[in-house]
């Protein structure tokens, strides 16, 4: 059955609307995605019939809001191929999971002269948290090198790994690039060196299948809002003989097994990573979320979208002055953009005078900026909902930046 871009966009009412006159033309889901209809039905009948405080009541509504966000639990384990539901763990967002890891696994795993591993092409939020430890413990950051077109230098990253490196972090995507990088293989060559990887999965989860356990890395993050879902709710995936040897990172309600004057013995996992209350409506909301993607089909949402963007290469060829960051074979759906004697922000706001919605930026990855020599970039990233009307949009409104600043 072929790819029904038509129904799709009928699932996110937004997409009809117009912006300064001009049919929206929404091309910035990286930063964060659209919501379908089905996503906002979910909480809200969470909120008009379901809610209450979990995991502590024993009353029906307790008891229903419970099962429901552990059936997403459910959900997102076999989403992401984990071989055991207790190895999701809920948090705010994938920024929240690498913090969780620098300051509980990495504090506890890394000492004076010790190494932690990362790419140039890494978001901030997988950048700073281990730059911030290793500066703590005395430790130093590495910084595997990427080549002109954006792809990671496979034989540097191996020369990097040494019996010094505790931690190696990459993206799974990029998200100024669109690289999708050998997972696998970076796995593959850790694990024989018996270096745990951290993997950011914020950009690949909405646009491919994944699977932890092919992948073989040792923790895995993702964001629900660039899935489609609610902010505020994010996932960390962890081996359970890791997460088992972990200490809590924010301690309180919801995490303990008993407290005394004397001291505190904390729950097993996933809950001791879990204080507080957590965003019910928010995970209800991934679980609708996850739902609706896989009811696409992740594959079919794959193959549409290396479509749509081999259209977008072509279109966005014909516009003078034009180049791209970020020329990797194997990428995903994200194109940033630079014009010749233009800066980004005041592209940015050329386009959304015609409609279109970009990001204009250094998109959270200053050391890459720095790396191709730009300070910041217009991103334009597609989405299961987007057709080539919205690339057509954003190449005329080029041609009319290009105009405006030509004049």
């Amino acid at each position: 059955m072929s790819y029904d871009v038509a129904a799709v966009r009928k699932d996110f009412p937004i997409l009809g609307r117009e912006v300064h006159g001009k049919p929206l033309a929404f091309l910035d889901s990286a930063a964060s995605a659209q919501k379908p209809r089905a996503v906002v039905e979910a909480m809200s009948d969470l909120y008009l019939r379901h809610y209450a405080n979990v995991h502590r009541g024993v009353y029906q509504l307790s008891l229903e809001a419970t099962e429901m966000l552990e059936a997403v639990r459910d959900r997102v384990a076999a989403f992401l191929g984990a071989a055991d539901r207790r190895e999701i763990v809920f948090v705010r967002n994938a920024t929240e999971a690498l913090n969780l890891l620098a300051y509980s696994y990495g504090r506890h795993h890394l000492e004076a002269g010790d190494e932690v591993l990362v790419t140039h092409m890494e978001h901030h939020s997988n950048f700073v948290p281990w730059q911030v430890l290793c500066e703590e413990r005395g430790a130093r950051l590495r910084v595997a090198p990427i080549d002109d077109r954006g792809v990671l230098i496979l034989e540097e990253f191996e020369k990097l790994l040494s019996p010094r490196t505790k931690i190696a972090a990459f993206a799974h995507v990029s998200n100024v690039l669109g690289t999708v990088n050998p997972v696998r293989e970076l796995s593959r060559l850790c694990r024989e060196r018996g270096v745990p990887t951290v993997i950011d999965g914020a950009q690949a989860v909405p646009h491919q299948r994944v699977d932890v356990g092919a992948i073989g890395c040792d923790f895995y993050t993702f964001s629900g809002h660039k899935l489609f879902g609610p902010t505020g709710v994010g996932v960390l995936w962890g081996r359970a003989e890791l997460l088992e040897e972990m200490p809590p990172f924010l301690t309180g309600g919801s995490m303990i097994e008993s407290v005394t004057i004397q001291g505190t013995t904390f729950a097993g996992i996933p809950q001791r990573f879990e204080a507080g209350t957590p965003d019910v409506g928010c995970i209800v909301g991934l679980g609708a979320a996850i739902d609706y993607v896989e009811g696409l089909g992740l594959d079919a949402i794959a193959a549409y979208e290396r479509d749509l963007l081999t259209y977008a290469e072509a279109q966005l060829a014909t516009v003078p002055g034009l180049r791209t960051l970020g020329t990797a074979s194997h990428k995903a759906a994200v194109i940033s953009l630079v014009m010749d004697d233009v800066h980004p922000h005041d592209l940015g706001t050329i386009l959304d005078r015609e409609g279109v919605a970009v990001r204009t930026g250094h998109h959270c990855a200053q050391p890459l900026m720095d790396r191709f020599g730009v300070p910041a970039t217009a991103r334009a990233s597609l989405a299961l909902y987007n057709d080539e009307s919205d690339v057509d949009a954003l190449v005329r409104a080029l041609h009319v930046a290009r105009e405006v600043f030509a004049g």
